[in-house]
């Protein structure tokens, strides 16, 4: 047998164990947070919670050609340095910093930002692969960019308050600049066109359930934020 129709065999026969595992994840990081005892440990295993994530959206992608592999280092790369740059200019995102939440840092950006960039741009690709498939649409592959990056900042508009009250980055003054969502949107619509462009095998059981638990998991942050207050 070869690696990939080991992996095939692998991915079709623990597919829903793979999703429990993560829907449990999510479920246990959610109530590990909002609890204060155990805050600051699940706060030092969210960038570990990331990388997992990742981790097992790649043992399910079944199609590891040369237009995944670059699109995946373009999504990590880009994402990384791009918000290096805005750390340390002010000038992309608005005046933020990092703080002590995601793990390791290099140029103060931890080192997984860059994974959670490809995260969101390969969920919300096939996400949206889902959507033209099941609706037989046939739009220009910058409307389908458009599509994703709008889908990315709906998500980052989730993200940004619980992110502040869980330390993993701060905002000048407290305030997140509407710049920060229009620089998000257009970095995220030009990642979502290369996606829509780059040809290999769109499927992932994993990819969508990821999606879903990404934004109830900032959605329950934010409702729980709101009851306790």
């Amino acid at each position: 047998m070869t690696i990939r129709s080991i992996r095939q065999l692998l991915t079709e026969k623990y597919t829903k164990t793979t999703q429990f595992i993560l829907i449990l994840m999510y479920v246990v990081g959610l109530i590990g947070l909002q609890v204060p005892i155990l805050k600051p440990i699940f706060q030092e295993l969210s960038a570990f919670n990331l990388w997992v994530s990742a981790g097992l959206l790649l043992i399910f992608h079944q199609d590891f050609r040369k237009n995944f592999i670059i699109l995946g280092i373009i999504c990590y790369l880009v994402g990384y340095w791009i918000e290096v740059i805005g750390v340390h200019t002010g000038v992309i995102f608005g005046v933020y910093q990092y703080g002590a939440g995601l793990g390791t840092k290099l140029f103060k950006v931890p080192l997984v930002i860059g994974t959670n960039w490809f995260i969101l741009v390969y969920c919300s690709g096939i996400f949206w692969e889902k959507i033209r498939d099941h609706f037989k649409l046939s739009w220009h592959p910058i409307i389908q960019g458009i599509f994703i990056g709008t889908l990315m900042t709906s998500l980052d508009y989730l993200i940004e308050p619980v992110a502040i009250a869980l330390d993993f980055w701060q905002w000048e003054n407290n305030i997140i600049p509407i710049r920060n969502y229009v620089a998000w949107w257009i970095i995220a619509s030009i990642l979502g066109y290369y996606f829509s462009t780059s040809q290999f095998i769109k499927h992932n059981p994993l990819a969508i359930l990821l999606l879903i638990l990404q934004c109830l998991f900032f959605a329950g942050h934010t409702i729980l934020f709101m009851l306790n207050n």
